[in-house]
């Protein structure tokens, strides 16, 4: 079975989620506690990004790289148009 295959079938599972008490339960049943806490705070980075915060100011408040602050800019430029669907 190919990756494409399994991202398809774990996007079809976060499909078939209706509430938020399921979502949560599916990703900490699915991810380690540190795998969980680095993906809430991606959404934190891209939130505050789209918000106007500036890298360095976000770098500081959620106490990441500013690699890390920047592989979001980035996704929010340049990739897919998922987490500025989230956002808006």
């Amino acid at each position: 079975m190919s990756d494409k295959k399994y991202i398809n079938e774990l996007s079809a599972a976060f499909g078939l989620i209706k509430d938020k008490k399921h979502a949560e339960e599916f990703l900490r049943n699915i991810l380690t506690p540190k795998e969980l806490d680095e993906i809430a705070r991606r959404l934190q980075i891209v939130k505050m990004l789209h918000k106007g915060v500036s890298q360095r100011e976000v770098a500081e408040k959620l106490h990441v790289s500013i690699g890390t602050v920047s592989r979001g800019s980035r996704e929010l430029q340049y990739g897919p148009p998922g987490f500025l669907k989230l956002l808006s």
